[in-house]
């Protein structure tokens, strides 16, 4: 499992999942969680190789989040972003 705590305008590259990718074994799967969005590139990879990868991007979340009443409004999102993003410096 990887997480990636990437500005809303910043995709994630190949480089950005190359370590998850690398540490995948036969029958094993990976789970990226990103509050970014996949890039092309990566996503091409993960299509093309065949990489068993889950990916949880920014909509997912959102959407779990509204499911759980953690937030309610864009207001919401930006103040739980804002303590995430305090908690550490995302590229």
């Amino acid at each position: 499992m990887e997480a990636k705590c990437y500005r809303k305008a910043s995709g994630l590259g190949v480089d950005a999942i190359s370590w998850l990718i690398s540490g995948l074994r036969h029958r094993q799967f990976g789970v990226l969680v990103t509050t970014s969005y996949l890039g092309d590139q990566a996503h091409r990879a993960i299509v093309e190789d065949k990489y068993a990868i889950v990916v949880w991007a920014r909509g997912d979340l959102a959407k779990l989040l509204i499911s759980k009443r953690v937030i309610s409004s864009a207001k919401d999102a930006a103040a739980w972003l804002a303590t995430a993003y305090s908690l550490g410096d995302p590229a």
